[in-house]
């Protein structure tokens, strides 16, 4: 993973470095701890400037530091894992293998086919000096970030970076669309003196809908936030992306679009394990869950594979079991999501290595509000107050494992009794179940000195919720058990799992219900569809600012291509019942397939958004609605 950034200036007044401020840089060095430089590249004929950051986290293969630059002046910056579609050899680096493959493509066709072949998260910025051309984009479902920010000016900068810092000037930066590329013309741009771009959409491979169509669709789509002074155009070719996946199912058939209140069934379902079991009989049924498994479990392979271990490149040798480290961490609430994930990781990281569960909770708010009118603490009594804020919490029991009532959320709950699973799945794995308090006073300061600019330029109520409890779990400080005792504890693993993706796919949200009892299946479908047509806007550039900024990686099996058109390719109903109750119906096929892969009770939890079983939400609020504008994030100094 990496931080990048880009500024291009037309016959501007100020330097280019005016418009790359030295915050900015700081947030992408956070993301790229290993290596930092920069590259300016000038058409003095042509009056046109580019400045190229590159900050690498090192993952995989030989350390490549960014920005590269090959012998015909081309520049790429790359954010991305190749997962799939170009081969990448154990001890390459995948940001050297793309950038031979870009060199070598000779029409605009070439390299739209390049990266319609990817399979992973990318983000992307490339100079292509033989046409004075800059293309930049994001993948399909924009797991990685890309913001831009269109100076006011006419004449002036156009910059591209993965995470900026709030701004009180007039150029606001925005998320760019994950919905195709885009290349800049940097010769017509330098020439008018304006900037004008290009797209290229992505488009199904098996589709009815037009090209034309789409094209009008994602113009008018993408228009709306843009300048009034920036052109979007269509490439003259008419030109797509093939996009990675095949298109959602819509078939509905006439029984199983009826509603719950219809009389579908006469059968009391309980919400229990054997329910599970009953529907594992059903020979279809288990075969469909078993084909499930088997792509999910490939995505979490590559996931954890795809990563470079110190005993691989660096020392040649294999540490001693108790001085292994762990790699590879899952944001952790112990519900189903995150369950099989962890399930299926230990099917393929290797056995002497940990796995880091990383489980966040927020003080009771009981607790938060007294604890707020004490006095100030010295440093060492604030990490005492995190293993027992408060008098009015239980007492540590050290002989039979510790625990703390006032960060007894249900997420911690959940996480102790999943974290058992785990364990009797397999009992020889190192689970370090990393248990992450977080105080009100230190939500407040570091929201105020980090989160509120990683979420920006989102601001809803939601976003801080989801952003504070990600960004605090992610950065993995906590306390893990060591024989009764709590021990404190930083997890090192440089890429973190999460079950992102499973709700949007497979109906796991309450508001599904709400539309499936109101519209039947009919109106679900519309609703899943939407979902992950909007998941990069709503979540994933987010996200993926949020864990970058400790160094770290997000990974999302359950977006991953194959995953995703695998379930794409089956009728609603296979993925979920939601005429069966909460704890069952929602994401069914996922439920089935945790208790094929060793799971018990966590099988049958009710879905549980982060926000409520962390227990964020309402801490600090109690009137506020999740799309409210969120006026703590707009405590800027």
């Amino acid at each position: 993973m990496c931080g990048i950034g880009c500024v291009v200036t037309l016959c501007s007044q100020h330097t280019i470095h005016d418009f790359f401020n030295e915050d900015i840089l700081w947030c992408l060095r956070r993301r790229g701890p290993d290596s930092s430089q920069q590259l300016i590249k000038t058409a003095s004929d042509l009056s046109y400037e580019c400045l190229f950051s590159g900050h690498v986290l090192h993952l995989r293969g030989l350390m490549t530091p960014q920005p590269l630059e090959d012998a015909n002046n081309n520049i790429f910056l790359w954010n991305g894992e190749i997962f799939n579609g170009v081969r990448v050899d154990d001890l390459e680096n995948d940001t050297e293998v793309l950038f031979r493959h870009l060199a070598l493509c000779s029409s605009e066709a070439d390299i739209l086919s390049l990266f319609s072949s990817l399979r992973g998260p990318w983000s992307f910025i490339y100079y292509q000096a033989s046409r004075h051309s800059l293309w930049f984009g994001r993948d399909y479902f924009g797991r990685r970030s890309l913001l831009w920010q269109f100076n006011n000016e006419v004449d002036g900068a156009f910059c591209l970076t993965s995470v900026s810092v709030y701004s009180k000037s007039g150029n606001q930066w925005q998320e760019v669309p994950a919905c195709g590329i885009f290349k800049i013309d940097l010769k017509a741009c330098a020439t008018t003196k304006s900037l004008s771009l290009t797209l290229f959409p992505w488009k199904y491979s098996c589709t009815e809908i037009t090209v034309d169509k789409i094209f009008v669709n994602v113009l008018d789509q993408v228009s709306k936030q843009l300048p009034n002074h920036i052109p979007l155009m269509m490439n003259e070719s008419k030109l797509c992306l093939r996009a990675p996946v095949i298109p959602l199912n819509k078939t509905v058939s006439e029984a199983s679009g009826e509603c719950p209140g219809t009389n579908i069934s006469n059968i009391i379902h309980m919400v229990s394990v054997e329910t599970l079991q009953g529907l594992l009989a059903e020979e279809h049924k288990k075969k469909l869950v078993h084909q499930f498994i088997d792509v999910l479990n490939e995505a979490v392979k590559r996931r954890v594979l795809s990563l470079f271990r110190d005993e691989d490149q660096k020392t040649r040798e294999v540490p001693s079991m108790s001085n292994r480290k762990a790699h590879v961490a899952v944001l952790f609430s112990g519900g189903i999501d995150s369950m099989v994930i962890a399930a299926l990781a230990d099917k393929h990281v290797p056995l002497g290595e940990p796995i880091d569960l990383l489980n966040v909770a927020f003080m009771i708010k009981e607790q938060a509000k007294q604890k707020c009118t004490d006095k100030k603490h010295t440093n060492q009594e604030v990490q005492l107050d995190l293993l027992c804020p408060q008098e009015s919490c239980k007492d540590l029991d050290g002989k039979t494992g510790v625990h703390l009532s006032c960060f007894d959320v249900p997420d911690r709950i959940t996480g102790r009794a999943g974290l058992k699973e785990l364990e009797a799945i397999n009992p020889s794995r190192t689970w370090n179940f990393v248990e992450i308090n977080v105080t009100l006073e230190e939500l407040k300061k570091m929201r105020q000195q980090r989160i509120n600019h990683l979420i920006y330029p989102l601001d809803t109520v939601l976003d801080d919720s989801i952003g504070c409890a990600i960004w605090f779990a992610s950065r993995g400080e906590g306390f893990i058990s060591n024989h009764g005792e709590l021990k404190p504890y930083k997890s090192p693993a440089k890429v973190v799992l999460t079950g992102m993706g499973a709700d949007e796919q497979l109906a796991g949200y309450s508001r599904h219900r709400v539309c499936f009892k109101k519209y039947g299946l009919e109106g679900l479908k519309k609703e899943l569809e939407m979902e992950l047509d909007r998941i990069s806007s709503r979540n994933l550039g987010r996200d993926d600012r949020i864990i970058g900024d400790h160094g770290k990686e997000a990974r999302f099996p359950f977006l991953d291509e194959d995953v995703v058109s695998f379930l794409n390719s089956l009728p609603i109903s296979e993925k979920a019942d939601l005429t069966l109750p909460r704890g069952i119906g929602e994401k069914l096929i996922l439920r089935l397939a945790g208790m094929e892969v060793g799971l018990t009770a966590s099988t049958v939890l009710p879905k549980r958004a982060v926000q409520f079983g962390s227990r964020i939400a309402k801490l600090e609020s109690n009137s506020e609605k999740a799309s409210d504008t969120c006026s703590r994030l707009k405590l800027f100094s």
